[in-house]
C-alpha cells in the first residue's frame, strides 16, 4: 500500500471512532484491494432510518477522490494535514471531475 492510500485509510477510519456516536453504530469499511475506504452510520438501538454513508474516498489514478463527506470536519482537510496536495484530492461530491470518469460511464 502506498503512502496516499495508507494515509487515506488512516485518516477515514478515524471517522469511526469508537464505533458508538450519538444514537449509531458506525462501521469502517476499509478495501486494501480497492483502495476505497469509507464509514457508514446505523441507528441503535432502534432502526429509524436508513443508514448512512459518513464518509467515502478511493485512490483513482494516484489521487484522493472524496465521493461522500457528510462530516463537521472535513476528509480533505485531514488530508491535506497528513501532507496530501490538494491538487491530488478531487472532491466528486461538490462536483469536481474524477480522473476515472469513463469507467463509470453506461454504454452506449
Amino acid at each position: 500500500m502506498d503512502d496516499i492510500s495508507a494515509i487515506t485509510r488512516e485518516e477515514v477510519r478515524k471517522y469511526a471512532g469508537s464505533g458508538r456516536g450519538m444514537n449509531v453504530i458506525l462501521f469502517p469499511v476499509l478495501d486494501d484491494e480497492r483502495q476505497t475506504y469509507t464509514v457508514t452510520a446505523v441507528d441503535f438501538p432502534i432502526r429509524k432510518d436508513d443508514s448512512m454513508i459518513v464518509v467515502l474516498a478511493r485512490i483513482a489514478s494516484d489521487q484522493v477522490v472524496i465521493e461522500e463527506d457528510a462530516t463537521d470536519k472535513p476528509l480533505v482537510d485531514a488530508l491535506i494535514q497528513r501532507g496530501i496536495p490538494r491538487d491530488r484530492i478531487v472532491l466528486a461530491y461538490r462536483g469536481e471531475p474524477i480522473p476515472d470518469a469513463e469507467r463509470f460511464a453506461l454504454p452506449s
